[in-house]
């Protein structure tokens, strides 16, 4: 308790003085900065997730063959869940002597939990939002919203009557779109949605009857997850649990793509922070060793010099953790504040887990980057109470690089949780670190020859370069990390964040078509082509079920591969099952589709003689176990067809066009194609042309994908936006990093600054010198920093972000500019006190 106690003096003391200043400053804008950006990306992240579980109309979606479960509906209340009940079945509309078959929807009152209705009041009328859903018109008639292609093949109008079962309902809307259109194959046929309440009336639903119940639930993300995990446990044969995870393959690429911009960002932001830290600790430890030497000689062990300071330590971390923390709540408070014109609706709250991030960083920091020169203290000898060029004996680089290390995977692995993004980052900052090092040590040799050939000001910059050789190498590499950084994020986060927006470019497909006989395919191109369009490539399609893998039934494969990886028997797996052993749709082709990319074996090639061959996607064949030489075996229409594994593709799901998990080589399943699919990009004056073409080809199902897309790119919009004001914080954080980095060295330059004013320096010189210095340090900061930067971004856009690359020769323009700009200017106005400082008084106090 004295121990503390003197500890507590101790701070108190060192803190009123300014002892702590520069490093409870880097700390507390490190954990503000990383709260901050945790706080609103937390925001972005959960906005982002409940726009995506548009696509499902709610956060949960339950669908079965069986009436709803009620005990589902209990369980939901209980945990204060929103409930909406949707019942979707086939039928035959009639209006007239027109009739229609359609996916027909029963919809509860708040459908849907998440997304909006579009409808519009005319055919041609221009589209809104509502909340609402069809209910009970003036005259006492059941309402019914219809979509375009139903109106148009049964020639009816808002006004008009449509049968279906024994009920006429009112259209009274034109359905647009729907958040969950298309969560089954129903729901691709023209749809229709009415009351769940007109349901009983149609007398449509008889035991036995070929309907989907699906319960949709909303919430909050603690309710949504508990309840998740009651699923798990409850789930009914039969029953089918679908999460945004499941939705959308395009969407969900375009959320995980959205999660790695985000994590970039709080990553930079966690090793900025960390190496403004690192300087900081250092000058911090090196004005604390006469004190250590003192308290050595008044009889203190070295357990208890340890003891204090890591005590001073902890209340450092404590401080600047609660501050740092409020800071970043306000800041994200505001920051949403000033885009609330910009963000689309209302953003959630932010959890508390950014608080104990906080926290958690502030220690781990400390411990890698502020304890090793604080171990330093504990040796030092008390001679220095006389001698004061005795230092401590230095400490094995093992445990200060060690524990450095250590301290960065661990706060990145918990902030970003993605091991290939973590792997990327680190290993490019390692190599960056050894060329910063080796660069500087080359600089600190080569100048020691060159520094008497040049004038009085740059002899005596460059001399102190030379002379400070070790610390003038650890400033090079702090200043080349935190350039390198800031330009990574600058330049670099512009580039990947206009490559992905131009992988969804503004014509991209959003209309599919499908259900295409091979009888009309040579009519539906001479179609679009006599609209005055291309004509679209169309898609060969068929269903075939795998059944062998290397002559081991999928079963027993399935079987085996779970053993092999400990897997157990649990709802994933239960959808793998049932999803590897159903019918799949295939397709054949002789070239490689667009956007699909050869990562494992070859394609194949014109009468190359290879016999049977199979292109697979290469997450699902990593999920399956399956490598490039097996074979497979398929049951096409009762024919067994075996063939070879080719090789393996990435698929690039948010292409929005025709893609698929497995295709064939072309004369293997040419003869089972049963239709033909196409996508094609329909502009608002082209979507009359959609109309002709339902009337034309009334077998041909159009899915427009309008708001899918909308929804990406608003996900793009959300995460470009944060990530652009996410910069400001880790420019400060940045900044910091050079203050620190300069600070390291402030008192040894007051000292020389004295001792050669004494001798008759002019204040000038000693400034420009000082210039001269800085100037050198940016200089070869900003080249390596610009190169590092480029190097970063390249295996960050080629790895993670599977985007296209291209060079950016300003980032090293920028790189110069920064190295001389923020190094050289920053520096000399940094030390400018420093020089201007009368030096009797640093003399009296002999340093």
């Amino acid at each position: 308790m004295n121990t503390l106690r003197f500890a507590f003096v101790n701070f108190t003391r060192d803190w009123k003085s300014g002892e702590q200043a520069v490093m409870a400053l880097a700390l507390l804008v490190a954990v503000a900065a990383l709260t901050a950006i945790a706080f609103f990306t937390n925001r972005i992240a959960l906005g982002v997730e409940q726009q995506a579980g548009e696509v499902l109309a709610a956060d949960i979606r339950i669908e079965s063959q069986q009436p709803f479960n009620e005990e589902h509906v209990a369980r939901a209340r209980q945990d204060q869940l929103s409930i909406a009940q949707v019942v979707t079945f086939p039928s035959v509309g009639a209006h007239g002597d027109y009739t229609s078959l359609a996916a027909v929807s029963a919809v509860s009152s708040g459908y849907p939990l998440r997304g909006r209705l579009q409808v519009s009041r005319t055919l041609d009328g221009k589209a809104e939002e509502v909340q609402s859903t069809p209910g009970v018109d003036a005259n006492g008639d059941f309402e019914i919203w219809a979509d375009p292609r139903l109106l148009a093949q049964l020639k009816a109008n808002i006004g008009d009557q449509i049968e279906f079962g024994r009920v006429k309902f009112t259209v009274t809307r034109v359905l647009l779109a729907r958040p969950d259109q298309g969560t089954n194959f129903v729901a691709l046929a023209p749809s229709a949605i009415f009351s769940l309440a007109a349901l009983p009336a149609t007398k449509l639903i008889e035991p036995g009857s070929r309907a989907s119940y699906a319960l949709l639930f909303a919430g909050e993300p603690a309710a949504i997850a508990n309840f998740k995990a009651y699923l798990q446990d409850h789930r009914q044969r039969g029953e089918r649990v679908t999460d945004i995870a499941d939705a959308s393959p395009q969407l969900r690429e375009s959320i995980d793509r959205a999660g790695s911009f985000l994590n970039l960002a709080s990553m930079v932001s966690v090793l900025l922070s960390a190496i403004a830290v690192a300087m900081a600790a250092r000058r911090y430890a090196a004005r604390r060793m006469d004190v250590a030497a003192l308290m050595k000689c008044m009889g203190a062990t070295q357990s208890k010099v340890l003891t204090i300071h890591l005590a001073q330590l902890v209340a450092i971390a404590l401080l600047a953790s609660v501050i740092g923390t409020l800071i970043g709540y306000g800041a994200q408070a505001g920051l949403v504040w000033l885009l609330k014109d910009l963000l689309n609706g209302e953003l959630p709250l932010p959890t508390l887990a950014p608080a104990w991030l906080g926290f958690v960083t502030a220690i781990t920091v400390l411990i890698g980057f502020a304890l090793p020169p604080l171990l330093q203290l504990k040796r030092v000898p008390p001679v220095r109470v006389l001698r004061r060029d005795v230092d401590a004996p230095p400490l094995h680089y093992l445990l200060i690089y060690g524990l450095a290390i250590g301290a960065v995977v661990a706060v990145v692995a918990v902030i970003v949780r993605d091991a290939r993004l973590v792997r990327y980052v680190v290993y490019g900052l390692a190599g960056m670190f050894a060329a910063l090092y080796f660069c500087g040590w080359l600089l600190v040799r080569a100048l020691s020859v060159v520094r008497g050939r040049v004038g009085v000001s740059w002899r005596y910059g460059v001399a102190n370069i030379a002379r400070r050789g070790r610390e003038s190498v650890v400033q090079i590499v702090a200043f080349g990390l935190g350039l390198m950084v800031l330009l990574l994020l600058l330049f670099v986060r512009n580039d990947l964040m206009n490559t992905w927006r131009e992988s969804l470019p503004t014509d991209a497909p959003n209309q599919f078509l499908i259900n295409i006989l091979p009888s009309k395919v040579d009519d539906v191109r001479k179609f679009f082509v006599e609209q005055g369009m291309s004509a679209p490539t169309l898609s060969p399609m068929a269903s075939a079920r795998m059944t062998q893998i290397n002559d081991v039934p999928l079963a027993e494969w399935r079987a085996q591969r779970n053993a092999n990886q400990n897997r157990g028997d649990d709802a994933e797996q239960s959808r793998e099952r049932a999803r590897f052993g159903r019918s799949a749709n295939l397709s054949w082709s002789a070239d490689l589709p667009v956007g699909n990319t050869v990562v494992e074996g070859k394609w194949w090639s014109p009468n190359d003689g290879g016999g049977p061959r199979l292109s697979m996607d290469i997450g699902y064949a990593r999920n399956l176990g399956v490598k490039v030489g097996d074979r497979i075996a398929f049951d096409v229409s009762g024919e067994t067809i075996t063939v070879k594994v080719a090789n393996l593709r990435k698929v690039k799901w948010d292409s929005f066009r025709p893609n698929y998990v497995m295709m064939f080589s072309p004369g293997v399943i040419d003869q089972s194609v049963g239709t033909y699919i196409s996508s094609l990009h329909m502009s608002k004056a082209q979507r009359p042309i959609m109309r002709e073409f339902m009337h034309r080809f009334p077998e041909v199902t159009a899915i427009d994908i309008d708001a899918v897309l909308a929804q990406i790119r608003s996900v793009m919009d959300k995460v470009s936006l944060s990530v652009q004001y996410v910069f400001l914080f880790t420019l400060f954080a940045g900044i910091t990093v050079l203050f620190a980095a300069i600070q390291s060295t402030r008192d040894e330059r007051r000292y020389e600054s004295a001792m050669l004013r004494t001798l008759g320096a002019s204040r000038r010189v000693v400034l420009q010198g000082v210039a001269a210095e800085f100037v050198v340090l940016g200089l070869l900061a900003g080249v390596m920093a610009a190169a590092g930067a480029t190097a970063v971004g390249y295996l960050l856009a080629t790895g993670p972000f599977n985007l296209d690359y291209s060079f950016d020769p300003a980032v090293w323009t920028y790189g110069l500019l920064a190295g001389v700009a923020l190094v050289g200017i920053i520096g000399t106005l940094a030390t400018y006190s420093v020089v201007n400082a009368p030096p009797v008084e640093t003399l009296r106090r002999g340093g």
